[in-house]
């Protein structure tokens, strides 16, 4: 029997471009906010991942704050798109600000003012931005196919989005005069962006009513009510929630460390133009393999094996990358960087709905719906996967020398520590997401409930 459809195409496209908002914020500050604070602002990268790890503390404790409240919230606008609107806007604020710090202040008030405004976008408003975000595939559907298609197409925009600003946003500095004042600018452009974006988002959807949900355990029970503590407790004892949780942390490191990219092209490439062809070579195969997700697993009947053989692929490919970059190869790079970009899409398209499956468990073991609670496991990861990865890369470019202030060469501890940043370690992360790929069959642990209570 056929499963219900809950969507129209425009509901799904409205619902995907969303990720230009979030990826305006993400690919911004992944890909550049280490470089203009180091190279324009003149700050040193050890110091600046000090503060981003400072800034974690906040975030471990503000996401699942975030998922808890979604959960509470009942508004016309439904639970989590309210959550989605209006701190977005707070979004836009410290992005502009995170992009503007004063050049005339004092090094430590320059540290103080990026470190203020990096917690209040990370531990607040993108984590409720995000949070909401994600949530609603949960929401806005209960059709398994429509949420991969949602999440396939949410990661088109998401990796359209990172593949322009890559591509465009040196440019655009050099454009309007390659100094402080240059940064703010542009950022200026992606807030503006970003705002539309995502109010265009929120307006295209519209959450299903609350006692709607296809997996019920008892509808003449009453709604049972769970504190913080209660819901946080839910989620630990979910094996697949740790997985994906372990997942996202993996996947965002890799992206953190990929972002050094603006350092490899720039130092050890020698062309920081490199970065766009870069950008192409890791974003274009992922749009393209983002499109045929749903029919792939509408065909193979799952999510499962596609993902963990894609990131089996994946690896490969960037060992690959690193033969070719040693052997000075810069188009083998960019093609089997294109290759293991393809065998991350499946992934990269389906969790979303894989974290609702898990989501689903949860209320099949436990009769509690916490699906923003659940989502937590999307923000946490990008921020704190991110988040440390961009960290730890100032801690490490601090640790072999780097020179800041954008001193024309660096020295050969650096470039050395460039190639293990930008070659080694992704390589190494993506063996690790292929390992617990091949422990998170959800699928078949959600099925196996359904059937029990059938029989």
């Amino acid at each position: 029997m056929n499963e219900k459809r809950y969507l129209k195409w425009y509901n799904k496209i409205g619902y995907g471009s969303g990720d230009i908002a979030g990826n305006v914020v993400y690919a911004f500050l992944t890909f550049f906010v280490m470089i203009y604070l180091s190279d324009t602002i003149g700050l040193n990268p050890g110091i600046i991942g000090t503060l981003m790890a400072v800034a974690k503390i906040f975030d471990g404790i503000s996401d699942v704050i975030f998922g808890s409240l979604i959960d509470k919230t009942h508004t016309k606008m439904g639970k989590a798109r309210p959550w989605m609107l209006w701190p977005y806007l707070g979004c836009g604020v410290c992005l502009f600000a995170i992009f503007s710090i004063p050049t005339s202040w004092g090094k430590t008030a320059q540290y103080a003012f990026f470190l203020i405004f990096y917690v209040m976008l990370n531990a607040g408003f993108y984590t409720a931005n995000n949070i909401a975000y994600s949530a609603l595939t949960a929401l806005v559907t209960k059709n398994e196919n429509e949420r991969v298609q949602l999440g396939s197409l949410r990661f088109v925009f998401a990796f359209t989005t990172s593949t322009i600003i890559q591509a465009v946003t040196f440019g655009l500095v050099a454009h309007f005069g390659n100094d402080a004042a240059a940064w703010r600018i542009v950022a200026l452009i992606y807030v503006v962006i970003g705002i539309i974006s995502n109010t265009i988002s929120v307006l295209s959807l519209k959450e299903l009513p609350e006692d709607e949900n296809e997996t019920k355990k008892d509808t003449s029970a009453p709604a049972e009510k769970y504190t913080l503590r209660e819901a946080a407790g839910l989620l630990v004892k979910n094996k697949f929630y740790l997985l994906i949780l372990g997942v996202y942390l993996l996947t965002q490191l890799y992206t953190a460390f990929t972002g050094v990219g603006t350092y490899y092209m720039t130092y050890v490439l020698k062309d920081a133009n490199l970065m766009g062809k870069f950008a192409t070579a890791l974003n274009i195969p992922m749009i393209i393999g983002l499109l045929l997700v749903p029919t792939l697993v509408a065909k193979l009947g799952g999510m499962y094996k596609i993902n963990y053989s894609g990131y089996a692929l994946a690896t490969v490919a960037r060992i690959l990358v690193i033969v070719a970059a040693y052997m000075g190869s810069v188009p083998m790079m960019l093609v089997f960087t294109a290759v293991a970009s393809l065998g991350m899409c499946p992934l990269q398209g389906d969790l979303n709905a894989v974290i609702a499956s898990a989501s689903d468990y949860t209320y099949l073991t436990t009769g509690k719906r916490i699906d923003g609670t659940m989502y937590s496991c999307t923000s946490l990861g990008v921020k704190i996967g991110g988040g440390l990865g961009t960290a730890i890369s100032g801690w490490l470019l601090a640790a072999a020398g780097f020179i800041e202030g954008g001193a024309a060469v660096q020295p050969d501890s650096v470039i050395t520590m460039l190639n293990v940043m930008y070659l080694w370690l992704p390589a190494i992360f993506c063996a690790l997401v292929t390992f617990l790929l091949t422990k998170l069959n959800v699928e078949k642990a959600k099925q196996a409930l359904l059937a029990s209570r059938k029989a």
